[in-house]
């Protein structure tokens, strides 16, 4: 098959024209349109086979997880997902392979009502570049650097199944079917929390989303910030399968610095919690105050009154 052959028959995906979009796929640009009041909120991240995914992953799920961690950071900055552009390089034209790829973008560009705007296709080792855009109104946009010390620092749901996920799939994690079918699917097809990320707008004063740990990102917001925090590792929520592993160690490594969960993590002033809290339960999403930020630098922990020394706070390409 040749590039424009492949580009149409896996890649064009036929989920509904948005009305935002005059031309998409198949023009050497796409024409778009932004709603008036709106700002455009454009993200970008590449999934590297065996950097970011495991070789033998399912190509539908490689390719749920290159849009989700997209969109991710689209929920982090409060905004609604509309479109996206697809770069990949394949080693080969393997027309099951694509097709398996083709399933996965699919549901999941339908399920956010997304829309695949154009890209790029080569030859070469296994990658996947997604660039993904949505529209935030123009004054409540989320960023980093809006935390001060005193708030709250929270989460929108467990932590840690998709790094156990990530032990299973490896083999190095040997836990009951039931138990590995939850951590496996919280690894392979994470749902990025947009509805909480609009929900917070005007009530969070920092957010991010979940990629790199728990304590990473949390620290990312501290430097950004110029604050502290300080969190309770009793307060860090855990599924029910998570709490089965009696390996504390592992535990807490894959809770606090595992990475790949995409809840989202944000803070909050004490006196907006409660009105936060029944905000985010409108659309079904938790709020789990888990710590406090200080005016101490740095990320630090308690467990049980006792600090923690913390070595590695989460996942480094470098």
């Amino acid at each position: 098959m040749k590039e424009f052959e492949i580009i149409e028959r896996y890649f064009a995906v036929d989920s509904g024209k948005r009305k935002d979009v005059i031309k998409g796929v198949g023009d050497d640009c796409a024409l778009l349109k932004v709603p008036r009041g709106q700002r455009l909120a454009v993200s970008m991240d590449t999934l590297i086979a065996g950097v970011h995914f495991l070789p033998e992953t399912n190509a539908a799920d490689i390719a749920h997880k290159a849009v989700a961690v997209n969109l991710s950071d689209l929920a982090a900055a409060g905004a609604e997902p509309a479109w996206l552009t697809l770069s990949m390089s394949i080693p080969e034209v393997d027309r099951d392979w694509l097709e398996s790829f083709h399933l996965g973008l699919k549901r999941i560009v339908e399920f956010f009502g997304v829309q695949v705007i154009g890209g790029d296709t080569c030859k070469g080792p296994l990658s996947i570049t997604i660039q993904a855009h949505g529209f935030v109104p123009e004054a409540v946009f989320h960023t980093r650097n809006g935390a001060q010390a005193g708030e709250l620092v929270c989460v929108t749901g467990s932590v840690g199944d998709a790094a156990l996920g990530l032990k299973v799939a490896q083999n190095e994690l040997q836990v009951p079917p039931n138990i590995a079918s939850q951590f496996l699917k919280k690894y392979f097809t994470p749902y990025p929390k947009i509805a909480a990320g609009i929900a917070l707008r005007g009530r969070a004063t920092s957010v991010i989303d979940i990629s790199d740990g728990l304590l990473a990102d949390v620290n990312h917001i501290s430097q950004q910030s110029g604050v502290g925090a300080l969190l309770r590792w009793e307060k860090v929520p855990l599924s029910d399968a998570a709490k089965s592993i009696k390996d504390e160690a592992l535990l807490k490594s894959a809770a606090l610095s595992g990475g790949d969960d995409y809840e989202l993590c944000f803070t909050v002033k004490e006196d907006d919690l409660v009105s936060t809290r029944l905000a985010l339960e409108t659309v079904g999403t938790d709020c789990i105050p888990i710590g406090r930020l200080t005016g101490k630098p740095g990320v630090r922990l308690l467990d049980n009154k006792n600090e923690v020394e913390l070595d590695e706070l989460g996942y480094r390409h470098f």
